[in-house]
């Protein structure tokens, strides 16, 4: 029996950097096997207000209630105002930031200790419009997917989805979308890319629902149970 009808949200999944919405696919079909309808569009990448003004156009497409989840980079999508959408019923930020307005990615990737994304694990590539970001392929393992099996770890090296890395310095212009809007967060203990404290102290900020899994930052692939429960959560109070 399907565990949807006409107002179960649907559930969007929005993938983070050096990434695509490969990274959810343990998660899709969990989700899916428990009846829910999910979605996992592609970002451009290519800048915060443009992520999150394709995001926005992207749900006007999805009818009904949606719970939004995002991993890493796509925290700041969703909290973006650009995004800001009535149908949304709950955000779920997975090993994401979570800025409110004035405040980048980078910013808060540096306000505690523990990342090691930097210019000693990453490579800026220029192509015609822009920069594209990359982690060193042997450096993945260590900063992005330390608990994931070293042959899922090459393929996740060697099918990186770049960002821009001006993106990562752009800021929120307004008050923050997780702001009066019921919202869940999952901490991976054991990530080095963005730390630990960093995802606690966003989260108790935010007030969000908070859980701790011992996880690098990939998660969704590495623990896609858990990923999906806190997700399911989220859904049964946004029903």
């Amino acid at each position: 029996m399907s565990a949807t009808n006409d107002t179960t949200p649907t559930i969007v999944l929005v993938h983070g950097a050096l990434t695509d919405a490969s990274v959810w696919n343990g998660v899709i079909r969990r989700a899916q096997a428990a009846g829910h309808r999910v979605v996992a569009p592609a970002l451009p990448l290519r800048g915060l207000a443009s992520d999150a003004a394709y995001l926005a156009s992207f749900l006007e497409t999805v009818p009904g209630p949606v719970v939004l989840v995002a991993h890493s980079y796509a925290g700041s999508v969703i909290s973006h105002p650009a995004a800001r959408d009535p149908k949304v019923r709950a955000l779920v930020f997975i090993a994401a930031f979570q800025p409110d307005a004035g405040e980048s990615s980078a910013e808060l990737n540096e306000k505690f200790p523990g990342s090691k994304l930097g210019p000693a694990t990453t490579t800026v590539v220029a192509r015609p419009d822009g920069n594209d970001m990359y982690l060193e392929p042997e450096a993945f393992g260590e900063v992005y997917a330390g608990d994931v099996a070293p042959d899922v770890v090459a393929v996740m090296a060697a099918a990186q989805r770049p960002i821009d890395p001006a993106a990562l310095g752009e800021t929120l212009p307004a008050k923050a979308t997780w702001h009066g809007v019921p919202s869940w967060a999952l901490v991976s203990t054991r990530d080095f890319s963005l730390p630990p404290e960093l995802l606690r102290f966003t989260a108790r900020r935010a007030g969000s629902h908070t859980v701790e899994v011992e996880s690098s930052h990939a998660v969704p692939v590495s623990h896609p149970q858990e990923v999906t429960e806190l997700i399911l959560e989220a859904v049964r109070v946004g029903a």
